[in-house]
């Protein structure tokens, strides 16, 4: 589904980002991990061409994003709340996605039955601007806005960020549903290492622009991840509290 080929995007003769190759398939969900700084959030952007690239390009179903405008039919993504609109109730906005993705009335009324719980009884039918919501709150309209209309390509940057445990979890089941039942390749980028690793079926990691990990997950993912980052195994922090 989704390809690079000779990658790069440069800020003032600093690369940022090099992925000379890199292949997500279709119905794949990727996991995207790093510190800050590592390029995470330049891949994501490349992809849906927010920026554009130093050189190289992007593919997406074959199609290089830069040159056509074809694969936003089949691509949902919020990255930030840029990507929803401030003016709007969450009402207003999910009728506006959906009037994009070709639903009527009663699918967006449908299709947000699915997420009555997640939103607590806190979004919808509250006559409230998205601005005015909780960071929390307007990271779920943007994510639920995000699955509106089955998109085939779902691009999350920071899902998790600002919900609380109980939210965390209901978007996990969320997208292992989704990812499930629709077949939706989904690119998660996260710093949450243990909601990645549960959602995710292969995680690579980036640092300082590059891919040092790409690995499909195990039951050690988890803590291998813990050790790349800390430098510490688990074992070896077993003992030290004992």
């Amino acid at each position: 589904m989704i390809q690079t080929i000779n990658l790069q995007k440069t800020y003032n003769g600093t690369t940022v980002l090099d992925l000379p190759e890199l292949k997500i398939e279709s119905g794949e969900v990727f996991g995207l991990v790093g510190n800050n700084g590592a390029g995470k959030t330049t891949f994501l952007s490349l992809i849906l061409d927010l920026i554009r690239a130093t050189r190289g390009k992007v593919l997406v179903n074959e199609i290089a994003v830069a040159k056509s405008e074809e694969w936003k039919e089949i691509t949902g993504a919020y990255i930030d709340e840029s990507f929803t609109i401030g003016y709007l109730t969450p009402d207003e906005y999910f009728s506006f996605i959906g009037e994009l993705r070709g639903m009527n009335k009663t699918d967006v009324s449908e299709f947000l039955k699915d997420f009555e719980e997640f939103f607590n009884d806190e979004i919808v039918g509250k006559k409230k601007y998205i601005r005015d919501l909780s960071k929390g709150n307007q990271k779920k309209v943007g994510v639920v806005g995000a699955l509106m209309g089955k998109p085939g390509l779902v691009i999350l940057d920071e899902p998790f960020a600002n919900l609380d445990p109980s939210s965390q979890f209901k978007l996990r089941q969320i997208i292992k549903e989704f990812a499930a039942n629709q077949k939706n390749t989904f690119i998660i980028s996260s710093h949450n290492l243990d909601n990645i690793t549960d959602v995710c079926q292969r995680i690579v990691i980036l640092e300082k622009g590059k891919v040092v990990k790409d690995v499909q997950k195990t039951e050690s993912t988890l803590s291998d991840l813990e050790e790349f980052f800390t430098g510490v195994k688990v074992e070896d922090s077993f003992l030290d509290e004992l």
